[in-house]
């Protein structure tokens, strides 16, 4: 029982019972944030309205269960380790307190009364368990965790500029402005919003030497905020790349050509493999065109315009590596029948490849020639 719970949690095993819990869960989330938001709009009735309390009090109860559910099905998500571990665990961890904190106000409502803004802060609180549900923001997340030094770093060297700043504005401005830059903290809001380039105008220096720092502030600003800013790009794409290679390289184990290499012979294909996704009845090579590349098929089916009987080609099948061997010009047509995701390993990197990998080499010519003998006959016939 239990591992059935976390298959419905946790994974696609039963595809439509999976999508039903999780859009149950989301439509609670969604319901808790929109009212509320809707509850602090001025005039409003609906905190004394029956009907959108006992909806708030059903999206509650929805996101207690899961609560509980995640909790008692936590053991079987992790290695042996005993349940109350992985229960403790599953609580300590970022999620499972997001998820204790978006409840709990509702369930001290029930033996004292709550303040509505702690019913706010939970709603709030509970757009994080988004994440679980949301790819991009896990992505998110695993981008800010591996760049957190680097972010750190730059967060040091803006928080040091700023104090810099407010301590300089404060020095020549206080005797212009002693209403104004009364003191280095609240200089410290000046010098936030100038170097974030904000400029909210409440305070500005009026002073020659206090606006020549303000501009200087400013050049200084746009550079700092935009280094963290580097560094979450960057992170990004190294991310991108990394699940890219991950994924290429499951995709090459699955390739029989490929499946007696080793772990790390996998991993260079990988690097040299692109994804390409082709839709249904199109032109992938084309007669007579330049050889640049051969494909491998990972899902789907293609077909090859051979006379008299054209040849059909399926997942795990490769295509376009005669040209290459040859370095001649294609000598087929080759449409997709149905939607399909190839692998594309360009002429360069081919011939890298076999050079590299002797086996592959053999094995890719053996195929090539029974190829070219069967055409041979074909067109004989």
């Amino acid at each position: 029982m239990r591992a059935h719970v976390n298959q419905i949690l946790h994974s696609n095993a039963q595809p439509i019972v999976h999508i039903l819990v999780k859009g149950l869960f989301l439509l609670a989330v969604g319901v808790v944030v929109a009212i509320a938001m809707v509850e602090t709009l001025p005039n409003s009735d609906y905190t004394t309205n029956s009907f959108i309390r006992h909806i708030r009090e059903a999206a509650w109860i929805v996101l207690t269960v899961e609560f509980f559910l995640r909790i008692w099905a936590e053991p079987e998500r992790t290695t042996p380790r005993g349940a109350l571990v992985s229960r403790i665990a599953y609580l300590r961890s970022p999620l499972g307190i997001v998820d204790l904190l978006a409840v709990l106000p509702a369930w001290i409502n029930l033996v004292h009364a709550v303040d509505l803004h702690w019913f706010e802060l939970a709603a709030a609180l509970s757009l994080f368990k988004l994440s679980r549900y949301v790819p991009a923001l896990s992505l998110v997340w695993n981008v800010v965790v591996r760049q957190s030094r680097s972010i750190f770093a730059a967060l040091v060297v803006l928080s040091i500029l700023l104090v810099v700043a407010a301590t300089v504005i404060y020095f020549f401005e206080y005797e212009a402005q002693p209403d104004s830059f009364e003191s280095i903290p609240q200089s410290l809001w000046w010098a936030i919003t100038t170097m974030a380039t904000v400029g909210y105008g409440d305070m500005a220096p009026i002073t020659p030497i206090g606006r020549l720092i303000g501009g200087i502030a400013m050049v200084f600003g746009i550079a700092m905020f935009a280094v963290p800013a580097g560094i979450l790009a960057s992170g990004f794409a190294e991310e991108l790349r990394k699940r890219d290679f991950v994924v290429n390289w499951q995709s090459v184990a699955r390739v029989p050509l490929f499946a007696r290499l080793d772990a790390t012979a996998i991993a260079s294909v990988a690097q040299l493999l692109k994804p390409r996704s082709v839709s249904a009845n199109q032109a992938i090579v084309r007669r007579g065109d330049v050889a640049d590349s051969m494909y491998f098929i990972m899902e789907g089916e293609v077909e090859v315009e051979l006379t008299p009987t054209p040849v059909r080609l399926k997942q795990g099948e490769f295509f376009g590596e005669i040209a290459l061997i040859q370095n001649i010009r294609r000598t087929a047509t080759i449409f997709s029948i149905t939607n399909c995701r190839l692998l594309v390993l360009e002429a360069v990197d081919f011939h890298r490849l076999v050079d590299q990998v002797p086996e592959l080499k053999e094995h890719i010519e053996q195929t090539s020639e029974e190829r070219l003998s069967h055409n041979n006959r074909q067109s004989e016939d």
